[in-house]
């Protein structure tokens, strides 16, 4: 048995084991603390005469009073803990006050040293995201590497690829699907933190240094809810969303959360559809002093007409006019058919007050099989030569965490003390197959005969297996106004990969690495931090897909190192932070006169970043910010691109968004957003300059109280690109570009009941 399988095997063990014994522990614990007391005798009162009053005449007869009902405490979470203490919202409502910070547990944005934002429940519903890209629309420092209607999910952070599984669910990290989250309805909080994360997530599956995304699940709050929303989208797409909650018991300690979702329709590019359900479950239990909880979702995701990206072929020169977003040139036989779920189970026990013991579990299985055609650009009159492709595969990935958080004084100094062991476990399958070429065009796209081809089960061609120890002390004094936060985390990776014709393994490595963490926070005011971090991230090395001459190649391990100072100042009810970082990292590229996949030198980038949310005043609310960056290869091939910008990131990015209550009619709220991307590379060489672009998007809302149960109803309309501009977008791969979305009505309605 390998290194890598064993380590993790006995992290599985030691998580499942510690927590049972904890939660066994704790209950007997209780019981010994009892002391036996000395007996009491009671006698009986002596009786006497009942007094007879007679009643008055015509004197109503008085109804026994009822017992006054007892008000369920509420019972809380220390400060250990993570379980039922979601940060509380900051003023306006868009943002959370604090996030969590992977193994350190929540944390206040203020007492951060790095750069986070908290996207909450009511600004998913407001802007009426139907995916996480919607909601990402609010970070100057994220951009989409992917289309809407595409089947997978990536996104750039700080200018590197985060895809969709380097995602957590509440703090797990490895059990997110590796393909598109097509829905928010199950959740309440998506926590952005930019810059690696080794110490503080470990490894994640498939990479993602430039950030961390976590998504929070729904909880059952003290207030039952339910609510039903129904959806349209253009061109003709409606959708439902039902969301119940309650809690239980006599301390309110059993809470029950359901979230269902479906939508059906035409979407707003031509020819294509998309139906989609989903479902999600969330448990939970609060105790005096152990909590547990559990969620278990479901998603069915079909697309006709799916989106890819366009290749700008070896021989252009140059970066064609993008084409009418609305009119798609993609091949009306495409499609995308796709199908996840996933468990996961937590729970803490606090054994004592300032000691809290805590394991997760989670596990995700998907399965998609999708047609598409790459589309390769073969000259600036927009004429490309496409090749039908049917790929089916499958992902099965399984996750787990354990370890306790300790808040100690020893003296005037202040630790909080944090242990983490995980591991994870990965399994892919691919089989994909080629059809007939043809050819059409950009601007005038011509049909395609169906693909004739077929694919059985696909087989095994990759698996990855992760464990790692971290641990960290935060030590503050002066009341918290000074802190220092050293970690490190000793990371064991072994990945392999497999032909997909004989099941031969084709590659692999089993190494490790440590990974060490710096941080400091300096209060100066009670209202201002300045920080600055030093934090590293590690992602296993590339499976060279079956697309490449190279297929089944594993390239090597990816170290990045970060370094970033900034500074935070809240203003009441509006925040503003800056941020400068500099972060390296190795580049992966493809070569198009080999077709092969490599990873050749690596990207410098600087930047400056500078966000702000809140309320300017009562009524007035911001949200966003700019961030400039300095993308730069380093260290290539016979420095032949050295000091070259590097290919699909952008010089600047500017989201800004704002809420305005119209003060002369109540209810009513007007909304508007600015996002600007400047022109970026699409290539190493850079020769082919992709022009800068920028969306405008406005709505409306409006909520009144229905006559029919006295609770609010909340109208919501809302257009994104405004005045229907046409524009590329960057990707994760060199001279890869897809096109941004046309002009998109959205109109939603929310019943509370």
């Amino acid at each position: 048995m390998t290194r890598g399988t064993t380590l993790h095997k006995k992290t599985l063990l030691a998580a499942a084991s510690a927590l049972a014994l904890t939660i066994d522990g704790g209950d007997a614990a209780v019981a010994q603390t009892s002391h036996e007391l000395p007996a009491v005798q009671v006698h009986a009162p002596t009786p006497r005469a009942a007094r007879r009053v007679a009643p008055r005449q015509n004197a109503a007869t008085a109804p026994r009073a009822a017992p006054r009902p007892v008000e369920p405490r509420a019972r809380t979470t220390p400060p250990t803990g993570m379980i039922g203490s979601l940060p509380p919202s900051y003023a306006g409502g868009q943002v959370a006050s604090g996030s969590q910070v992977g193994m350190l547990g929540n944390r206040n944005v203020m007492d951060t040293p790095f750069n986070q934002t908290s996207y909450t429940a009511q600004t998913i519903q407001d802007q009426q995201a139907r995916k996480l890209d919607d909601v990402l629309a609010n970070e100057p420092s994220i951009r989409s590497y992917a289309p809407r209607a595409y089947g997978f999910d990536f996104v750039s952070i700080r200018g590197f690829n985060v895809p969709s599984s380097a995602y957590g669910i509440n703090g797990l990290y490895g059990i997110a699907s590796g393909f598109s989250f097509s829905s928010l309805a199950a959740i309440e909080r998506v926590e952005v933190l930019k810059g690696p994360g080794a110490l503080l997530n470990g490894m994640p599956p498939d990479g993602g240094v430039g950030g961390s995304i976590n998504l929070v699940t729904k909880r059952a709050g003290d207030d039952p809810i339910a609510q039903l929303t129904n959806t349209y989208a253009s061109r003709s797409q409606f959708g439902t969303h039902f969301d119940v909650g309650r809690r239980f018991g006599e301390a309110n300690e059993f809470g029950v959360r359901f979230n269902g979702s479906y939508r059906n329709g035409d979407t707003e590019l031509a020819n294509q559809s998309q139906e989609l359900g989903t479902a999600a479950l969330g448990l939970d239990y609060r105790g005096e002093r152990v909590r547990l909880s559990a969620d278990v979702g479901y998603e069915k995701n079909n697309i006709d007409a799916m989106t890819r990206y366009v290749v700008l072929g070896p021989a252009l020169t140059g970066v064609p006019v993008p084409p009418d977003a609305r009119a798609s040139f993609m091949p009306s036989w495409g499609y995308w058919n796709g199908e996840g779920k996933f468990g996961l189970v937590q729970g803490e026990v606090d054994i004592t007050e300032n000691l809290t013991a805590y394991a997760q579990a989670g596990v995700v299985q998907g399965e998609t099989r999708y047609l598409y055609s790459d589309i390769r650009l073969t000259n600036l009159n927009g004429n490309f030569d496409g090749s039908p492709r049917l790929n089916s595969q499958t992902r099965d990935q399984a996750a787990v965490q354990a370890g306790f958080r300790a808040s100690v004084d020893t003296g005037p100094i202040h630790h909080a003390i944090n242990f983490n062991a995980t591991g994870s476990e990965g399994e892919v399958g691919i089989i994909n197959t080629t059809g007939t070429a043809f050819t059409s065009n950009l601007y005038s796209p011509r049909p395609s005969p169906t693909p004739l081809i077929s694919v059985g089960a696909p087989p095994k061609i990759s698996d990855t297996h992760l464990s790692s120890f971290g641990i960290a002390d935060t030590m503050s004094v002066a009341n918290g106004r000074v802190q220092f936060t050293a970690g490190v985390r000793q990371q064991y990776v072994e990945s392999r990969a497999f032909s997909a014709t004989t099941g031969l393994q084709t590659g692999g490595y089993d190494t490790s690495a440590t990974t060490p963490a710096y941080a400091v926070v300096i209060k100066p005011l009670e209202n201002v931090s300045i920080y600055a971090n030093y934090i590293e991230g590690l992602e296993a090395g590339t499976v060279v897909g079956a697309q490449y001459a190279n297929a089944g190649q594993v390239l090597p391990p990816y170290r990045t190192r970060q370094y970033e100072v900034g500074a935070k100042v809240d203003w009441g009810r509006i925040t503003t932070t800056v941020s400068a970082f500099d972060i390296n990292r190795p580049l992966q590229l493809v070569d198009f006169v080999t077709n092969t996949l490599t990873q050749s030198g690596e990207s410098r980038n600087r930047g400056v970043e500078l966000n702000v949310f809140g309320e300017v005043t009562p009524g007035v609310r911001l949200l966003g910010g700019v961030m400039f960056i300095d993308a730069r290869q380093d260290k290539t091939e016979r420095g032949q691109f050295d000091g070259y910008r590097t290919f699909s990131v952008p010089d600047t990015q500017l989201n800004l968004g704002g809420e305005w209550d119209v003060p002369f009619l109540r209810g009513l709220t007007l909304t508007g957003r600015a996002i600007y991307t400047g022109s970026f590379f699409a290539d190493q060489a850079n020769t082919l300059l992709v022009s800068d672009w920028t969306r405008y998007d406005a709505g409306a809302r409006y909520t009144f109280t229905a006559p029919w149960n006295n609770k609010p109803v909340v109208v919501r309309f809302q257009v994104e690109n405004l005045f229907d501009k046409n524009y590329w977008q960057g990707a994760n791969t060199n001279r890869y570009v897809y096109l941004g979305a046309p002009r998109t009505y959205l109109v939603s309605t929310t019943f509370n009941f």
